[in-house]
């Protein structure tokens, strides 16, 4: 006890002056200060150790997984840990009425058991490339060529068709030199710089392991975004690769990958103020976000995802709780739509409670300011701020129409899904890209119920009408007022009763232009089609003005703080945040920085209550029984479940592995706090942190429950 003590004096002596840094930060571009800090916080590894492209690094171990989250291999046998929730897809696209294995949990016994997840790939981060200066070359050669009496709005056209040329020349001239590899342009720091990341894919990957749900999405919404939390959020897939251990299409010749590298697992825990990085795959955050664009975010995109996704799962969630064959078709998609209505609710409520729009306007007035000092940042700068406020007031009341509908339409119904992917069909050229599309429309299919999309669609239209004014109704409305006598019921039934978008067998069916044109699911969608492209028409110049000046805004804040280190915004490329493992106090009081067996117990304990905290007995029963063997903590003796750091974190980066000092392995994140949701716009120190589920907790399941042995003996365990 007097060495924990003393231990833990020594931990916060050293973190009362050094801080864990906000940002994601790019591993081929890790500043020297911020190594400094890492390194104080406890990082053992160099800069090459983590990011090294002409030999093995960490990098080589983290996996970009299905184009939506993170993932790590863990065995020389090209083993992937990721999130439960980044697998939930493709194990309910695997799970039948019969054989339900998103309920009840999967486990691959021997090589043979593992299962294809067709459609699922995983890439790996082989290089990145600074060709900032490629690009800026172009295209002032390019300015060249064009008439110096260009307009503004016209100059920005032409500035993001010719960027868009100039990376996509680049991207083939790479993609020659490297034909095995994805090669892909990425612009950084709101369109400055840009840099080409080269990845290998692999398709061939397959499920190995799943945890039931009620241990997988334990919790569900209730504990969404919330701390405490106990969900042991993880899921095992494998990469197969050819007989010389290269990418390959599904072939059941085909065998386990042979890593490069991989993560050493340790058993050995944390304590509060020990060093920990995620590496993983951020999505997207706007952290150079002009006060106006904020206002935008909350009372037009957030305000519309908040109000249509919530009356979508009330249907849902209805016939959901009434029929388990539904329950398994719209598992995945209600979870995919709650995850990000939930994440609205909270984003607006912490942008007002930490005065982000008052920071920002601050920043603005400071850079504002700035700029009037030299004439040539005020010729650059000086009219910023004020063309963004124009800018965003010329739009606001069209873009929030435009939220609406796309929400409520091609975000809505099955039913406008199939109709626009259907459309795509039939303007896509070659037969792997039709297929792409039939596939789509299949999946859509299969996860559909017809009676809860006739609900979804009459609750859709019903609540469109009454969020924006009659000029942005779709032409469909006035065919209900003439033809339906505004009976919405009617309407979607007629469209329903004569579509033949409503048959699977449309797919590979063939129709006439005629057909085709007047097919009421089709005039539908034409009629949304058009009324978006008739308004964004309206705001073209005034999204343009935004583009550039956003552009410049972010341009002015690193030019103004060039002392200091700035990262991008995420855009979905391989991403290092650091920081160390932490408690925090909100206003709910102070939260503990990690939880165990008893507190799951007592949620569990509430499941006549709430539903979303009942596990099958047996899983209690092996809780209760406290065989936790070599999976529990050896200073605290209690079995360790889900713990918190400071790390930074947002969508995409689920399923990124979290490090030791060392680069061991000690959980999987999963999530961001409720108390920050306001982060992918505004890093709050003291409040900010990263879930993950601990990778103890994730052993004990794969071991006591799975019993799993042979994936026990294939990660060679460090302790």
């Amino acid at each position: 006890m007097k060495k924990q003590l003393l231990m833990l004096l020594a931990v916060m002596c050293c973190l009362s002056n050094i801080k864990a840094d906000e940002g994601m930060w790019m591993l081929s571009h890790v500043s020297p200060k911020s190594m400094k800090i890492m390194k104080g916080l406890g990082l053992e590894l160099s800069k090459k150790d983590l990011y090294n492209p002409k030999g093995t690094s960490l990098k080589d171990a983290v996996v970009e997984f299905g184009g939506f989250c993170s993932g790590v291999i863990v065995s020389p046998d090209g083993l992937v840990f990721t999130n439960h929730h980044c697998g939930f897809g493709n194990i309910q696209a695997l799970a039948t009425p019969e054989n339900d294995i998103l309920k009840n949990g999967f486990v691959a016994h021997t090589l043979a058991d593992e299962l294809p997840a067709k459609g699922l790939y995983i890439r790996l981060l082989q290089r990145t490339d600074d060709i900032t200066k490629d690009v800026m070359k172009a295209l002032k050669k390019a300015y060249k060529n064009q008439s110096e009496n260009m307009t503004a709005s016209e100059k920005e056209t032409f500035r993001s068709f010719a960027i868009d040329s100039i990376c996509n020349v680049i991207e083939h001239q790479y993609s020659k030199k490297y034909p095995n590899l994805i090669c892909e342009v990425e612009s950084y720091y709101t369109g400055n710089e840009f840099y080409i990341n080269m990845y290998k894919q692999y398709d061939d990957i397959r499920l190995v392991f799943a945890p039931p749900q009620s241990l997988g999405k334990f919790g569900g919404e209730t504990d969404n975004w919330m701390w405490p939390r106990q969900t042991c959020d993880f899921s095992v897939f494998r990469i197969y690769t050819n007989e010389n251990n290269e990418p390959a299409e599904y072939s059941a010749t085909n065998r386990p990958m042979q890593a490069k590298r991989y993560a050493k697992i340790s058993l050995d825990g944390f304590d509060k103020g020990d060093y920990c990085m995620t590496i993983g795959y951020p999505g997207s955050t706007n952290r150079y976000l002009s006060s106006f664009g904020i206002i935008e975010r909350m009372e037009c995109d957030n305000a519309a995802r908040i109000n249509v996704r919530g009356v979508k799962q009330n249907v849902w969630k209805k016939w959901m709780n009434s029929d388990a064959t539904i329950r398994l078709k719209y598992a995945a998609k209600y979870a995919q739509s709650s995850n990000y209505w939930k994440n609205s609710i909270g984003m607006n409520k912490a942008l007002k409670e930490l005065k982000v729009v008052e920071q920002k306007q601050q920043k603005e007035a400071e850079i504002f300011e700035w700029a009037k000092k030299k004439k040539d940042t005020e010729s650059r700068f000086g009219n910023v701020v004020e063309s963004l406020k124009q800018a965003y007031e010329t739009r606001k009341e069209i873009n929030h129409a435009l939220q609406f509908l796309q929400e409520s339409f091609p975000g809505g119904p099955d039913m406008f899904r199939i109709a626009s992917y259907y459309n795509y069909l039939q303007r896509v050229e070659g037969d792997e890209a039709k297929e792409t599309w039939k596939n789509r429309i299949r999946t859509q299919y299969k996860d559909r119920d017809e009676q809860v999309d006739r609900e979804t669609m009459i609750a859709l239209m019903e609540n469109y009408i009454q969020q924006v004014k009659p000029e942005y109704l779709p032409s469909f409305y006035e065919t209900i007022k003439k033809d339906y006598n505004n009976d919405y019921t009617a309407y979607v039934n007629a469209i329903f009763c004569n579509s033949f978008l409503n048959q699977p067998s449309c797919i590979d069916s063939s129709y006439t232009e005629e057909q085709i044109k007047n097919d009421m699911a089709m005039v539908c969608l034409n009629s949304v089609i058009d009324l978006g492209k008739k308004l964004r028409g309206e705001i073209k110049d005034a999204n343009l003005t935004i583009e550039e000046n956003e552009r410049k805004l972010c341009q002015a804040i690193l030019e103004m703080e060039m002392d200091r280190p700035h990262y991008s915004d995420a855009n979905f490329t391989m991403r290092l945040s650091y920081g160390y493992v932490n408690d925090y106090t909100s206003a709910e009081g102070h939260q503990d920085y990690y939880t165990t067996m008893p507190s799951i117990l007592a949620k569990i304990a509430q499941c006549d209550k709430i539903d979303e905290y009942w596990v099958e007995p047996e899983v209690k029963a092996m809780f209760e029984k406290g065989d936790f063997g070599p999976y529990k903590d050896a200073e605290s003796g209690e079995m360790q479940l889900c713990f918190l750091t400071n790390n930074d974190i947002t969508g995409g980066n689920s399923g990124s592995p979290m490090f030791n000092g060392k680069g061991e392995l000690i959980g999987l994140a999963f999530d961001g706090n409720w108390d920050a949701m306001s982060s992918d716009i505004s890093f709050t120190q003291d409040l900010t942190r990263c879930i993950g589920v601990d990778i103890r907790y994730v052993l004990y399941i794969i071991d006591r429950w799975g019993k799993a042995e042979r994936l026990i003996q294939e990660m060679n365990l460090t302790k």
